[in-house]
């Protein structure tokens, strides 16, 4: 142990000391193994290039040796690396060590993919919690901040307390690929969302009108949109797209305006573009007079979409 390491560790209700093992110390993982020192765990540390751990050894963090030793020092490992394919080769190279471990992956991939490794783990004796982190690494270590967790549920119990040393656990279900699952469709919503505001900087600063001019009014249209989501949510699991709040035809002659108001910005027009030729594909196939809510049945991949009461056509 380094003489930096605290001379006692935060205690469960039966006096043990609390130990928890971090696999990955990108930035993100770094923030998590520094987390759990602040609160008086035993941290063992693992990181393909050992240079990253320096900062966590010198706090008090134990740099194991290899993959196998950093699993095999406690029963609770902690993954944060960059995808499912770098979480294999680490478990793999720590496969004698696995049986009887809580291996909590905090790795982006697919739901199909977390279902795999928790299938692969369960065959070597380990369980397996997926999270899906909601928050950059400048929010590990607030309660605000929070995780969603699937898998089994009395791992996730047992150590809910060690998981809400990083963020909240909201856990979702049994099902390991769940986790991923809201996460990937939050980031989904999260990508697309960021890409709209890049997009209108850019076009607002074509035309002279900083980021910052615009600040105000890009966050006001931001702030607007949990109105939409909570309006329109019941109405989308009732199938009701009729258009008596909006149609679709006029949300497609508006993102022809803004196309128009791209290309004579000189700002590439391929993001808007898009979305002008899919609303013009919804009201092609019948939906003009219906809500552009209707457009989910397009991307579904299910052709028409009830409209709900609304009139096709304008």
């Amino acid at each position: 142990m380094s003489a930096a390491q605290p001379a006692r560790y935060a205690q469960d209700a039966e006096g043990a000391a609390r130990s928890v093992t971090l696999i990955g110390l990108g930035p993100m993982g770094r923030a998590m193994a520094a987390a759990y020192l602040d609160a008086g765990y035993a941290v063992t540390v693992w990181n393909r290039t050992a240079g990253r751990a320096g900062e966590l050894v010198a706090r008090g963090a134990v740099l194991a040796p290899g993959a196998a030793e950093a699993v095999a020092a406690n029963d609770l490992v902690v993954l944060s690396l960059t995808d499912y394919d770098a979480v294999f080769a680490v478990l793999t190279a720590a496969e004698s060590e696995l049986r009887g471990k809580v291996v909590v992956n905090l790795s982006s991939d697919t739901p199909e993919r977390a279902r795999e490794a928790a299938r692969w783990l369960a065959e070597r004796g380990a369980a397996h919690l997926t999270g899906g982190v909601r928050v950059p690494p400048s929010g590990i270590g607030r309660p605000e901040s929070d995780t969603f967790y699937s898998g089994p549920v009395e791992p996730f119990r047992e150590h809910r307390p060690a998981l809400e040393v990083l963020t909240g656990a909201d856990y979702r279900g049994d099902d390991p690929g769940l986790a991923q699952l809201y996460y990937q469709i939050q980031m989904d919503l999260f990508w697309t969302s960021l890409a709209g505001y890049l997009h209108a900087t850019a076009v607002a600063e074509a035309n002279g009108i900083s980021a910052e001019e615009f600040l105000p009014y890009a966050a006001s249209t931001a702030a607007s949109m949990p109105g939409f989501l909570s309006f329109y949510a019941p109405r989308i699991t009732a199938g009701h797209h009729g258009g008596d709040v909006d149609r679709l035809v006029m949300a497609a002659a508006s993102l022809d305006h803004v196309l128009h108001t791209v290309e004579a910005s000189g700002v590439d027009g391929t993001l808007p573009r898009l979305l002008a030729d899919t609303f013009r594909r919804g009201v092609e196939a019948g939906h003009g007079g219906s809500s552009a809510t209707s457009l989910i049945g397009l991307f579904r991949g299910e052709g028409a979409t009830e409209a709900g009461g609304g009139v096709a056509g304008e």
